[in-house]
């Protein structure tokens, strides 16, 4: 909801690059940072259907956005050349109502696959009234909605005061603060041994934001996407198939690859800011 909220803020503003490359760096940090940080504390153990299903859904995803923005540019030969800032891609509203498709596709599996094979209820704790739902959840979604203008102006502000890119303030501070909550909840997790936790969070949340915030945002605007954006995605994909690599290989992520995954995170920061 924190990326939603802010991308589609974003977009209302015609703020494009802080609306993907938001997406993108999110996406990294929760690959990187937060998986990586739970392997370092414990070893995170892989579910079987994260590996069979939900993960592939992830790279098959990440793969077709990284087609559409870089692929078809550099098929027609428009990417050589190119500077960063240039314009090589567009997320228009075709390829943004099949990532919203997609996404209510996936959740209807789920939800059947859920129905399907039941697991008991372990949660003693008395539930909450409607009514106290209602207002939680009403009160929550405004927040979140009054936090993401917030963001993206302070974001826009700070680019123009220190003389950085959209791009690359949306792929580090923004993309760090719309994170927090999957970088709490899975360290949380991982500090009470329920590691299996991390990794369904972290693709849950790396799917939403491809599929729905990404799709939400240019539905409302199509987003062109430069050159910088175009070599992001390269790198999110490549990322995406490591960790892939590591989780499937042992079924678990050990505490090296953890490490390996965080000395990644701020190797990439650093190779955004140069660039």
């Amino acid at each position: 909801m924190p990326e939603l909220a802010v991308s589609t803020a974003a977009a209302l503003q015609g703020s494009n690059e802080i609306a993907l490359s938001n997406v993108v760096g999110s996406n990294l940090f929760n690959l990187l940072i937060v998986l990586g940080l739970c392997a370092v504390l414990h070893p995170v153990p892989t579910d079987k259907a994260v590996l069979r299903r939900d993960y592939p859904v992830n790279l098959v995803t990440t793969v077709a956005v990284l087609a559409f923005v870089g692929g078809l540019p550099l098929l027609s030969g428009k990417l050589p050349g190119l500077k960063m800032a240039d314009t090589a891609g567009l997320v228009g509203r075709p390829l943004a109502a099949l990532l919203i498709a997609g996404f209510i596709a996936y959740l209807a599996v789920l939800v059947i696959s859920a129905r399907r094979n039941p697991t008991p209820e372990e949660d003693d704790a008395k539930p909450f009234s409607p009514s106290r739902c209602a207002f939680q959840l009403i009160l929550g979604l405004a927040l979140i909605v009054a936090g993401g203008e917030a963001v993206v102006v302070s974001a826009k502000a700070i680019a123009r005061a220190a003389g950085m890119s959209e791009t690359l303030i949306g792929l580090t501070v923004v993309a760090l603060g719309t994170s927090l909550p999957e970088l709490v909840t899975s360290l949380v997790a991982a500090h009470k041994g329920e590691t299996g936790m991390a990794v369904g969070n972290v693709v849950g949340s790396n799917l939403m934001n491809l599929m729905f915030v990404l799709g939400v945002s240019a539905m409302i605007h199509p987003i062109g996407v430069n050159l910088a954006s175009v070599i992001d995605m390269v790198i999110l994909t490549v990322v995406s198939l490591v960790c892939y690599l590591f989780l499937y290989t042992r079924r678990r992520l050990d505490r090296w690859e953890g490490a390996l995954m965080v000395a990644l995170y701020v190797a990439d920061v650093v190779f955004a800011i140069a660039r």
